[in-house]
């Protein structure tokens, strides 16, 4: 009886295996952000400090704090009723928010519509035109500022108002600047009254075009961008405040050298004084100064920071709620992101927090400033968790329980917080907390859409990096049914580079689900996120400082070592793929070891610095006269010549980022070598390969490892 019980035992889970689904490529890219992406609530938010709002089935809920009661707020339905009745075009519910509890702003793209909760009824409508660009909406000024052209316009009591009249080719008003380098997402920023629109004038005529081309056209067409390459003239900026009550715009003194960096904009409580970080070319040395709305004049400089790499503003002062003469800078003073607190005469009042890890978000204060709330890699690099910290004594507390990366949004006056997360093993998460961090309830869960699927094992490893003191952490995944017995190939995913951090303790350690689709057939997938790479503090980082991929590719080969000191991987069959950043340190590392690496796919690689950005390719890479030894090394034709693997290169045609001038170079140089080399190019694709057609790429860069590996 015990046996046929174990033979029947083993039956079932045999036929338990074998239902469970296989990731195939579709899944892994078309399901990741679809049907397989874990769902919480839709659009929640804070209405009130009683109040939570989200959205689910073209309905707007309300639920309280402590009570797991929701309620209908609002429906599409009854917001078309009330539509009609004003000639509004009000179909669907898809993106609100609320400026106050009475109020609801929906917006709908090119309309933008004001509900009041109170009276049920739309207070106002801002309809922009189709091709208008960038919109960016003011609740307090009841307008809306975009771009059409090269132009900035206002809508505002029914009328457009035309802010800007350019006419000169390569002048453009309320873009981006600087290439969104510096947390630059944006061209306008409106004052906390919406009285005015402080915005960005690019001036790109001094900038020589760059040719593209659109082969889907019968003839093809040129259709040149303004890209200046690290040495060349860079673009010129300026900042414009235009004033909505009398129509009229000033400009910021800001004066030479015109080819600085303008960043940080942030507005002074009263409005009467604007605040600038401004950067110089060698980005070096930054200075935060005050300037005047009224005028655009220079009041003074409020404080500096030079270092002999470079400085990098990301986030503008915060002022404070309750002393209008002092404002919180996050920055890396003492080599870690932290907190400070400053007055307008440039004094240090407090350093808010500090400590061997980095501030990683900062969300504010309460209304009597006695704590700052933020998220922080306190515990763990891996991690993130959301702490206060006592402006009084600097204690710091942290107000969530579990490991994992913690994501909190506050209430109106910071009494509540939601607190969403994942971890490894948690696909997502949402609790809702006192602000002193006590548990109220959970508010939110999101199921496994991945329990069906067989998947190879995932977990973290850590080892020391090249100069054998700092600890590197990588991620890696065994194929489905591993056997301990077996060899099986590698293959490295690898970026490496700044501002990107590719392991860490959320949902499946961040995994990109081709890694499991690859693991599906029969391959270890190794992530390594190496010196250089986001969130371990300035040293960690500016290792890279004028070599670009030399420090990186010795961590990464630390975390070869660690790969090839696994009985079951092969030794013999390892490759590598990585994009951008990632597809020039896949050339180092096929170049630099090619006693290595069997095979590599390098997407949109840069392969050149010389040809790379001004601002992103000076700030790690120096001026060339400055650095022409760290061009040199860092440049992957001079390493063409160690080429020993099987290697494609893959390229947008469009690509504005890295243009495909890099891979052209890189072709000819093989072809001067009497090197192979494959190649594949995505003729509408920019920078990266997006929608559909990011299966075909998948497909593409899978079959390459089939084939060679």
């Amino acid at each position: 009886m015990k046996k046929i019980y174990l033979i029947l035992s083993a039956f079932l889970f045999t036929l338990t295996v074998s239902a469970q689904k296989q990731m195939s490529v579709e899944d892994a890219i078309l399901g990741r952000y679809s049907y397989l992406y874990p769902r919480q609530l839709n659009q929640l938010q804070w209405r009130s400090d009683a109040s939570i709002v989200y959205l689910s089935s073209d309905t707007i809920w309300e639920t309280g704090v402590t009570k797991d009661e929701a309620k209908v707020l609002v429906t599409a339905s009854e917001l078309a009723e009330e539509a009609r009745k004003k000639n509004i075009d009000f179909e669907h519910i898809r993106t609100f928010s609320f400026p106050n509890e009475h109020e609801i702003i929906f917006d709908n793209g090119n309309r933008i519509s004001a509900f009041n909760l109170t009276a049920k009824q739309f207070d106002y409508t801002l309809k922009t035109p189709d091709d208008a660009e960038s919109s960016d909406f003011s609740a307090e000024g009841k307008a809306v500022a975009y771009v059409k052209g090269q132009n900035l316009f206002i809508q505002k009591d029914g009328k457009e108002i035309q802010v800007t009249n350019e006419t000169k080719e390569g002048v453009v008003c309320g873009r981006y600047v600087h290439r969104r380098e510096f947390g630059i997402e944006k061209g306008t920023f409106w004052s906390p009254s919406g009285k005015y629109l402080a915005f960005y004038r690019k001036d790109e005529s001094m900038v020589k075009d760059y040719p593209l081309v659109d082969y889907m056209t019968r003839e093809a067409d040129e259709t040149p961008i303004k890209y200046p390459m690290a040495g060349m003239t860079s673009h010129q900026v300026t900042i414009g405040i235009y004033n909505t009550e009398t129509a009229e715009t000033v400009y910021l003194q800001s004066g030479e050298p015109d080819d600085h960096y303008l960043t940080n904009i942030s507005w002074g409580p009263n409005e009467a004084f604007i605040y600038v970080a401004e950067l110089n070319r060698e980005q070096n040395h930054m200075k935060l100064n005050q300037y005047q709305v009224a005028d655009g004049a220079k009041v003074k400089r409020i404080l500096e920071e030079t270092r002999s790499t470079y400085v990098e503003p990301q986030h503008p002062v915060v002022f404070s709620k309750i002393n209008a003469n002092e404002f919180f800078y996050w920055t890396r003073n003492d080599g870690w992101f932290h907190l400070y607190r400053y007055n307008t005469d440039g004094k240090l009042i407090q350093q808010v927090t500090k400590g061997n890890w980095e501030v990683t978000d900062f969300y504010g204060t309460d209304a009597n400033e006695k704590y700052a709330y933020l998220q922080a890699t306190k515990e763990s690099p891996l991690d993130r968790h959301i702490y206060r910290v006592s402006l009084k004594n600097g204690e710091l507390t942290k107000l969530d329980s579990e490991a994992g990366t913690h994501n909190a949004s506050f209430s109106p006056s910071f009494k509540y917080l939601s607190d969403n997360w994942s971890a490894f093993a948690n696909p997502g998460e949402t609790d809702l907390r006192q602000s002193s961090g006590k548990l109220i309830r959970t508010l939110s869960k999101a199921e496994n859409t991945l329990e069906d699927y067989e998947l190879g094992e995932n977990k973290i490893v850590s080892f020391k990096a090249a100069d054998d003191s700092t600890t590197l952490y990588g991620r890696i995944i065994l194929p489905n049914n591993f056997d301990l017995n077996k060899k099986y190939p590698a293959i490295v995913y690898v970026y490496g580079g700044p501002h990107v951090q590719l392991v860490n303790n959320t949902w499946h350690n961040d995994a990109n689900w081709w890694f499991y689709y690859m693991a599906s057939k029969g391959y270890i997938m190794f992530t390594v996120d190496s010196r250089g790479s986001a969130n371990r503090g300035q040293a960690f980082e500016e290792v890279v400082h004028r070599q670009l991929g030399v420090e990186e590719t010795k961590d990464q080969m630390k975390g070869i070592d660690y790969l090839k000191s696994l009985p079951y991987v092969d030794q013999n069959r390892i490759g590598v793929h990585g994009w951008s950043f990632g597809g020039f340190m896949t050339l180092n590392l096929m170049l630099r070891h090619p006693e290595t690496f069997k095979v590599g796919v390098a997407g949109g690689p840069v392969v050149d610095w010389n040809m790379y950005e001004v601002m992103y390719g000076e700030r790690y890479m120096d001026m060339l006269q400055e650095n022409p030894e760290g061009y040199q090394e860092s440049n992957m034709l001079n390493h063409v010549s160690s080429l020993n693997g099987k290697l494609m290169l893959i390229h947008g045609v469009q690509d504005d980022t890295v243009v495909m001038q890099h891979s052209m170079k890189f072709l000819r140089k093989c072809i001067e070598l009497n090197k192979q080399v494959d190649f594949f190019a995505y003729p509408t694709h920019p920078h990266n390969v997006r929608g559909r057609d990011r299966v075909h790429l998948m497909d593409k860069i899978s079959q390459y490892f089939f084939d060679y590996l």
